[in-house]
């Protein structure tokens, strides 16, 4: 029981980290390989605003979305843009961004060096025990998972019930046809990529708050979104979530029964389980 509660409760902000790079990679078609970056990020703004203000790190939203919008809206169209518009196929796309990307990422990492040092940092919010079923659990870590739940569900209600939404979803099945129908393909993937950014950043402040963090953890978050993204399916955010409960259970059940330094390796079987047996991801479509 313990592994399977701890393992929800991982893999409910797992998923709303990945939702964010599944918004960017399926939809605008951008590897981004910064997306860990951008998460540490919204981490570190939100233990600056804590310590400055002393107030529940959810009011750090309020300050972090909008703010990692406009930058991931800027990044998209002042450096990315141009590497869609000149690219003449889809693998090329993908080559060019995971280049450009992987470059922006170090930029942030120096950003974050010169801001706040390379010390691990953490703040102590909501440090006590909850008991569920007879075992403490941090009541930090269900705070972050009820947060995490709550936009998780509301953005895939918004993604599902509203125009805007299926805008996005015309985009991440077929860019192509979606141009046919006077959607605007480069604002609805611009739109796409900042919004992903916003919610990786806010997953950023939900780990936050029971995760000791420094500059250079994004490169871990950033594989494990991309392994939850492949896994369940590029284009389908019903994937992303499963995945991501999938990969929150199964470094649960490695850490309490094995050993906690397996639990990446673990991942990667996970992940290369999955190309052999379904390569297109548990919700992808398989190819005619």
């Amino acid at each position: 029981m313990e592994i399977i509660i701890i393992g929800i409760l991982l893999g409910g902000t797992y998923a709303l980290m990945a939702m964010g790079l599944q918004l960017q990679y399926g939809v605008a078609r951008i590897m981004n390989l910064a997306n860990g970056e951008l998460l540490i990020a919204g981490a570190f703004s939100t233990f600056w605003f804590f310590t400055g203000t002393h107030l529940s790190p959810f009011w750090a939203l309020v300050v972090i979305v909008p703010v990692a919008f406009v930058v991931n809206w800027l990044i998209y169209r002042i450096l990315l843009l141009p590497l869609v518009k000149r690219a003449k196929s889809q693998g090329q796309l993908e080559v060019d961004s995971i280049l450009a990307t992987f470059g922006i990422s170090f930029i942030f990492i120096g950003i974050l060096l010169a801001l706040f040092g390379g010390d691990y940092l953490s703040y102590s919010y909501l440090a006590e025990a909850y008991v569920i079923f007879g075992e403490n659990y941090g009541l930090n870590r269900i705070a972050a998972f009820l947060g995490a739940a709550i936009l998780c569900v509301g953005f895939y209600i918004w993604l599902i019930r509203t125009r805007a939404g299926l805008t996005l979803r015309a985009i991440a099945v077929n860019p192509s046809a979606a141009g046919l129908v006077s959607i605007n393909v480069t604002n609805a993937s611009a739109f796409a990529f900042a919004l992903g950014g916003s919610v990786t950043a806010a997953a950023g402040m939900m780990l936050s708050m029971f995760l000791t963090f420094d500059a250079s953890l994004g490169v871990i978050f950033t594989l494990k979104a991309l392994i939850i993204v492949i896994m369940g399916g590029v284009s389908d955010i019903r994937g992303t979530i499963v995945a991501a409960f999938a990969l929150g259970m199964t470094e649960t059940a490695v850490a309490v029964l094995i050993d906690p330094g397996l639990t990446l390796a673990a991942s990667y079987i996970l992940f290369l389980i999955i190309l052999l047996v379904r390569p297109e991801g548990i919700f992808g479509r398989r190819t005619a």
